[in-house]
């Protein structure tokens, strides 16, 4: 400290240099914050395979949705100004396409328009970042006419609209945490000098945290996130000016014992310096141990242990400089400058607490037990919340739920991706049993893929659609050969009548028309048979030569009859017009043989589809069959196309739930689809296929497995890192241990009423979900701070005795820890201001916690465990014991 107090001036120097160097070289945070800083998740995270397995395939569009709201229901007026619109919006620079609901499809309107037709959903592919999305978004809303009420919508431009609400939201909390500070610290030291050396000291900090992250993000892909500036600034303007208020408050304490300003300089900084570097490093400790998370989101957070680690070397090298050149002006007008008071509240405590510890362990359980017992742990991870509805992207989510329903917008997508081609008529029929046993998961509204691109399935591709088509078909082949059976009847009266009028003109012509009457009445016996056989057996398989046969015996009769025509054509008179009629006779025949060989042609199809559908397996187990001219509709490609990728070797399924796609209902049901898809393809093509989850559920679904885990891992790493620094320090392995569990004590109260004052009295789903991670973080990180201010010196008071010294350390610190309590809550609240819903719950259980750890867990908990364990309090290590009294 001789050293920096010598070098003082150049040290200023250098530290004012260094800090205009930063800033005008440095990258700018906010912008990498809002380019970098959405929440990501890990790649072997399921939906981020799934991102990944699309993007592989070139698959990687985004689909944001253009929410139309009419005044009145859809008319043709109005189908003209939305297809001008859709016009507009597909000549738009990075749209690759626009589904138009404007079709006669009546499936897809239904799909894109509301039952009342007020609402119309036009869905939008585009590609490119966030960004470049959110122009896009800007240019429709260009384009649109002013009379017209257009939203739009997707997840994209909620992430947006969320970065910008964060960025304003830091705005308002660097304006109000400064003031918030100016103004309490007027209040505790009565000076207008006094308070500005923190607001200079912790400003300078986050100057040089600020522009060392920029660098570290921008060169080494250090993590960032919206969060990141934001608790950099109210942890660095809360603990900072804790720190400054330690050092200050013992160089005034010093000051008042005597000392010169230089000596009051370095007496602080050895003692209550001490305890300041030891907070320091137990701070920089809990926020590097975020760096063990897996979730980028909360890695972002290390970010302040840089921010803690530049404080403490402003705070050893720049603070001397105001102390030793003010002296004790640096307090003035003060008229106290030279003096300092103890605390008389924690002195009565302490005295208390040590007298009776029992009674206050007991004080502390009725306060704290109650809220930790009622502990649900609801969380909630709904993004939409996080941001005010005034944000057109959350209209249009709120437009499309109201009218669609709240699944519509964000659907669960089911993604598979195999080896071999999955789009083949032998694999297609399974996506069949899946979406089946997809649609039985409840909250399950609609499945959508190839088989059934529009949710509903196509009855034509079942085996029991094409059973009746084939039953219908025989109907129509039995109802043909009544109709043939007919014809030919009344050709064979025709027959009869001119054998009858020929009589021996046709014996002297050659020939007897009556052999060729008698052979249709045979023929309509033989179809009477067929016809009979075919209603009662529908056996097509033995129909079909018995039709082969009749057919050549009607050729033969046709045969004869043009014969006997020929025979006739030569006489006169009478005979001539007999030609005529045997002739129309013969033509009758004929035709009469070309309607059954359409119907033999049919019944031989249907033979062919049967033997085949016998033949596939595909049949017994899905119960479809896809025929070749099936797979050739052009409808049917365009369903394949939709739904698959990568040369068909993936194959997509579109989920629709009938639930908020945001809330942890959902989650649950994207694992029972989970299970169910995984049941189902057993022993099927895609048994071996990789199949992952995307969209906002799925995602939401690893947000909590992942959130659960980093919480977990965390704390263990935290709790592990500062019992080892604070045994190291205080040499002791039982301060550590009930140092941080009070801690533990605080964090589970504190989360306990802030779930009660938010879920139960203002009906929230729950809280945001990060908030359980980094309310743990900021709270056992910063909270440590006050039970080491108070038990280093403690250390420092304890050779009068362990209860005397208890008291004089709570008396001596009192003021000093519920100043820092006070201010450091007040920087979290300055974050209450900020509209992001996840910043107001962590600010909320912040400042419930540090009010709960600073009046009640220390000053009553904390002098009853130590003069509990009196000696106790430094095992294994040996203290020199002396005699103590306690006095009441």
């Amino acid at each position: 400290m001789k050293f920096i107090v010598k070098f003082k001036w150049v040290i200023a120097a250098f530290i004012l240099a260094l800090t205009v160097i930063l800033m005008l070289t440095a990258p700018n945070l906010t912008k990498l914050a809002s380019e970098k800083g959405q929440s990501q998740l890990p790649d072997d995270a399921v939906s981020s395979r799934a991102s990944q397995i699309l993007k592989n395939a070139g698959e990687d569009s985004n689909t944001i949705s253009m929410v139309i709201k009419l005044d009145n229901a859809l008319d043709k007026d109005s189908e003209k100004q939305i297809q001008k619109i859709i016009d507009k919006t597909e000549k738009i620079k990075g749209i690759k396409d626009v589904t138009t609901p404007l079709t006669d499809d009546q499936d897809v309107r239904n799909q894109l328009m509301s039952k009342d037709k007020k609402t119309v959903l036009v869905p939008v592919t585009v590609s490119g970042s966030d960004e470049k999305v959110e122009k896009i978004a800007n240019q429709i809303y260009d384009s649109v006419p002013k009379d017209t009420t257009v939203y739009v919508t997707g997840a994209s431009l909620i992430n947006q609209d969320f970065a910008h609400s964060s960025e304003e939201g830091l705005k308002k909390t660097e304006f109000i945490t400064i003031f918030l500070i100016l103004g309490l610290l007027l209040l505790v030291f009565r000076s207008v000098v006094t308070p500005f050396i923190p607001i200079l000291i912790v400003g300078i900090t986050y100057l040089i945290s600020q522009s060392l992250l920029g660098i570290l993000v921008k060169n080494v892909d250090f993590p960032i996130s919206t969060f990141t500036q934001t608790f950099l600034v109210a942890i660095l303007f809360g603990i900072g000016t804790d720190y400054c208020i330690l050092l200050l408050n013992r160089f005034r304490e010093e000051l008042a014992n005597g000392h010169d300003k230089v000596e009051a300089t370095i007496t602080a900084y050895r003692t209550a310096g001490r305890t300041l570097f030891i907070s320091g490093i137990a701070v920089f400790i809990g926020f590097a141990a975020i760096g063990f998370a897996k979730f980028a989101i909360f890695q972002s957070a290390v970010g302040v242990a840089v921010g803690v680690g530049v404080l403490l070397v402003i705070l050893f090298t720049l603070l001397p400089l105001f102390m030793v050149t003010l002296g004790e002006k640096l307090f003035w007008p003060s008229k106290k400058v030279a003096s300092h008071s103890d605390n008389k509240l924690w002195g009565f405590l302490g005295r208390k607490a040590v007298a009776r510890p029992f009674v206050f362990l007991v004080i502390t359980a009725i306060i704290t037990v109650p809220f930790i017992v009622t502990y649900d742990s609801k969380v909630s991870f709904d993004s939409t919340a996080e941001i005010s509805s005034d944000y057109k992207s959350i209209k249009g989510l709120n437009a499309i739920s109201d009218a669609l329903g709240e699944g519509k917008a964000f659907p669960v997508n089911v993604i598979i991706k195999g080896d071999k081609e999955l789009t083949k008529a032998d694999v297609i029929p399974y996506l069949g049993n899946i979406s089946k046993a997809i649609e039985k998961v409840d909250h399950v509204d609609s499945v959508m893929t190839i088989t059934q691109p529009t949710g509903e399935k196509i009855d034509d591709l079942y085996v029991n659609s094409q059973l009746g088509s084939v039953s219908d078909g025989i109907k129509d082949a039995v109802k043909g050969i009544g109709d043939v059976q007919k014809g030919l009847s009344d050709i064979e009266k025709g027959l009869n009548q001119i054998a009858d009028q020929t009589g021996s003109a046709s014996k002297e012509s050659g020939g007897s028309l009556a052999p060729d009457a008698d052979g249709l009445a045979q023929v309509n016996q033989q179809l009477q048979l067929v016809s009979t056989q075919l209603s009662t057996t529908g056996n097509v398989q033995q129909a079909v030569p018995q039709l082969a046969a009749i057919s050549k015996q009607l050729t033969t009769i046709q045969t004869g009859l043009q014969q006997a025509n020929e025979n006739l054509s030569a006489q006169q008179g009478q005979v001539g017009t007999l030609s005529d009629s045997i002739n129309q006779l013969a033509k009758g025949v004929n035709s009469a043989n070309d309607g059954l060989t359409k119907i033999s042609d049919g019944l031989t199809k249907a033979t062919g589809m049967l033997d085949n559908m016998s033949d596939s397996s595909t049949v017994r187990d899905t119960g479809i069959y896809l025929p070749t001219e099936v797979m050739k509709d052009k409808g049917f490609k365009q369903s394949i196309d939709n739904y698959s990728f990568a040369d068909g070797k993936g194959v997509k399924l579109s989920v629709v739930l009938d639930q908020n796609p945001y809330s942890e209902e959902a989650i649950s049901t994207v694992k029972n689809i989970e299970k169910a898809v995984a049941s189902e393809v057993v022993d099927t093509p895609f048994e071996h296929t990789e199949i992952v989850y995307g969209g906002v559920s799925s995602s939401n679904a690893d947000l909590k497995d992942l959130s659960t885990t980093d919480l977990s891992r965390t704390m263990v790493v935290m709790m592990i890192g500062l019992f080892i620094v604070l045994t190291i320090l205080f040499r002791s392995m039982i301060m550590p241990v009930y140092m941080i569990a009070s801690l533990l004590l605080t964090y589970y109260t504190a989360m306990g009423i802030s779930e009660l004052l938010f879920v139960d009295i203002m009906g929230n789903d729950g809280i945001s979900w990060a908030v359980p991670f980094f309310s743990f973080v900021i709270l056992v990180a910063l909270g440590i701070d006050y039970s080491i201010f108070l038990l280093d010196r403690f250390n420092e008071e304890v050779k009068s005795g362990v209860a005397e010294g208890m008291v004089t350390s709570m008396s001596k610190m009192g003021s000093v820890i519920i100043t820092a309590a006070i201010i450091l809550a007040g920087t979290f609240g300055a974050m209450m201001p900020s509209g992001v819903l996840t910043l107001v719950h962590v600010a909320t259980v912040v400042i419930i916690g540090l009010l709960l750890y600073g009046l009640v867990i220390l000053p009553l908990l904390m002098p009853a465990i130590v003069v509990t364990l009196g000696e106790g309090n430094w095992w294994p290590f040996l203290r020199k014991k002396e005699k103590y009294k306690v006095e009441e």
